[in-house]
């Protein structure tokens, strides 16, 4: 028996198996292993019919796979303090400018302790918030706001690139962004819809 047969047998033997799994765990990864030989033994043994339907639904697997994962992003509220083992800490002293409105944006910050306030729309931020997430998705690529330590501030930083591999390997994060930065965007206007109103007499 020649390795590409072995291979057509284990095959054939792991969609067995796919019958006695009691998980979905384990069934989804004797799936996957099956699809890997079924491959395998088709390009070995130039059988197309058979290397083309597993490329296939080894793909459509991973699709579903990346749908799930948007789907239970858009339906619940995903929590940032995840991404705290992918930041780096950085202390700043109370009145001290963290960026300026018109700086090239390429961090993102979140508040371990302290306040920090954006003084153009009297607003503040503090422990367990995220902040600076409008300038990196805008296509200027430029702070919207100046944001100023209100305290002593201990914060954590992750930088551009690092939070577009993540974004890249989890849906869900990319999601949680956009409803974040929609809904900063959206209170932004609102103030500054309040702010020009005139006071009434």
């Amino acid at each position: 028996m020649t390795l590409i047969d072995g291979l057509g047998y284990l095959a054939s033997a792991l969609v067995l198996l796919t019958f006695c799994m009691s998980t979905m765990l384990s069934l989804r990864t004797v799936a996957i292993f099956s699809n890997l030989a079924f491959i395998s033994y088709g390009l070995g043994d130039r059988i197309y019919p058979v290397l083309i339907l597993h490329i296939i639904l080894l793909l459509l697997f991973q699709m579903v796979r990346l749908l799930r994962k948007a789907k239970l992003a858009a339906a619940t509220d995903l929590s940032p303090n995840w991404l705290q083992p992918f930041m780096h800490a950085k202390h700043i002293k109370a009145g001290e400018t963290i960026f300026r409105k018109g700086d090239d944006a390429d961090l993102l910050y979140m508040v371990v302790s302290g306040q920090v306030r954006f003084p153009e729309i009297d607003r503040g931020v503090s422990a367990g918030e995220l902040f600076g997430e409008i300038g990196l998705f805008s296509l200027e690529r430029r702070r919207t706001q100046t944001a100023v330590a209100a305290t002593d501030v201990d914060l954590l930083w992750i930088s551009d690139a690092a939070l577009k591999k993540l974004c890249e390997r989890n849906p869900g994060l990319s999601l949680y962004f956009l409803r974040l930065t929609a809904t900063r965007m959206t209170e932004n206007a609102a103030r500054a819809i309040g702010a020009a109103a005139p006071n009434p007499v």
